[in-house]
């Protein structure tokens, strides 16, 4: 996500004005009865913490169980192993002591920074009840998307093959980053693993690296691993394309894992007053968070909390986080311009992109705390570090 994460965690961008991305495995976790839950998070992991309020928000501030921090850490491996993890499977070898002695039935593993709504429990039932070693929530994508991520093959729901980011997908169909382990068989592989890999490894790691590059290919292979399509919407913001395009099918209506009845996205809310929209403005197609001021003009925009569009001010196909301020006769179009970002009067950032398709070379990104002074223009794709001045 370029600059947006140097000075936060991915699981803390913002998503659709209320939430941060780790809202949704929170909530899909809570909402499906699962009350340990372990979150491990390396880079920039003190960005979460005040959002995170020791889980109050999702019920998890638990005397016993609830949300427990994985501290990142040297040192919590072998000796052999130096560093910090290198990729979700080596993550969780570093913590099969800690899941051997919880002794859990099943271990659920899901990524903190994606879009999606899914009830896990009969998941988890179908995964113990099939005896299965490994069942992986699936989900179909675009061909190119598909040539990104764990691309799944099946024979009814056995899965059969995966090939991770490969040149050229056969299929359409890829893992959605939600596995269920059988903990004895993942401890035991992972071992394997480890014994086989971390020798010859030149980083220091256990050479496991993500799922999909050794652990799912070995499971595959002893021949129960299971599939769990997924229904509905699904997003991966890794990228400021696909962050503006979750936005643009949020605005379109397609996102349903917002506002779902009964299955609500848990959050801890921001202290402001409620939005105030002025006589003279123009909302078409808008989400506006709670404390923002309109004067002018937002259109096909996500609107974090805080916000400020002076009269006169544009701001078009774009998303903007806390306390942005928007003066006076300014125009902002296809943008991402994070927390208090400053935008002078009379002043351009970017320029509406007519491609249907987002593209990462067509949107704008401005970091934190930074100012745009009066009158400049920034041309479509421009990129400023946190605190820049231009």
């Amino acid at each position: 996500m370029d600059v947006l994460t140097r000075e936060r965690a991915k699981p803390a961008l913002p998503f659709a004005g209320a939430y941060q991305l780790v809202d949704f495995a929170l909530s899909n976790l809570a909402h499906s009865g699962i009350a340990d839950v372990w979150l491990s998070v390396q880079y920039q992991a003190g960005t979460l913490h005040r959002h995170l309020a020791s889980g109050r928000p999702w019920d998890l501030d638990r005397t016993r169980g609830g949300l427990r921090w994985l501290v990142p850490e040297e040192g919590s491996a072998s000796p052999a192993v130096e560093g910090f993890s290198a990729g979700n499977g080596d993550d969780l070898h570093r913590y099969a002591d800690e899941i051997r002695r919880f002794a859990p039935d099943a271990v659920v593993v899901m990524s903190a920074d994606q879009v999606m709504a899914l009830d896990l429990r009969p998941v988890v039932e179908d995964h113990l009840g099939q005896g299965s070693e490994c069942t992986v929530v699936t989900t179909e994508v675009t061909r190119s998307t598909a040539a990104e991520k764990t691309v799944v093959s099946t024979r009814g729901r056995r899965v059969t093959s995966v090939h991770q980011k490969p040149d050229r997908p056969r299929g359409t169909v890829i893992a959605a980053e939600v596995f269920v382990f059988d903990p004895d068989v993942l401890l035991r592989t992972l071992e394997d693993l480890r014994a086989e890999l971390a020798p010859g490894d030149a980083d220091g790691s256990t050479g496991i690296g993500d799922f999909g590059e050794h652990l799912l290919p070995r499971l595959v292979d002893r021949g129960r691993v299971r599939s769990w399509p997924l229904e509905g919407y699904w997003a991966d913001l890794g990228t400021p394309a696909a962050y503006l395009a979750a936005h643009r099918d949020l605005l379109a209506g397609r996102v349903d894992a917002v506002g779902r009845p009964g299955w609500p996205i848990l959050t801890r809310w921001p202290e402001r007053p409620a939005a105030r929209v002025e006589a003279g403005s123009e909302l078409a197609d808008a989400v506006v968070s709670s404390g923002c001021r309109i004067a002018g003009t937002v259109r096909r925009s996500v609107l974090g909390p805080g916000v400020v569009v002076e009269a006169g001010a544009v701001v078009e196909d774009s998303v903007l986080f806390a306390g942005v301020t928007v003066g006076r006769d300014a125009r902002v179009s296809t943008a991402v311009l994070d927390d208090a970002v400053r935008v002078g009067a009379g002043a351009r950032v970017g320029r509406l992109s007519r491609a249907t398709r987002a593209v990462d070379g067509h949107i704008s990104l401005l970091a934190r705390d930074s100012v745009v002074g009066a009158g400049v223009v920034l041309p479509a794709g421009s990129r400023l570090e946190p605190g820049t001045s231009v």
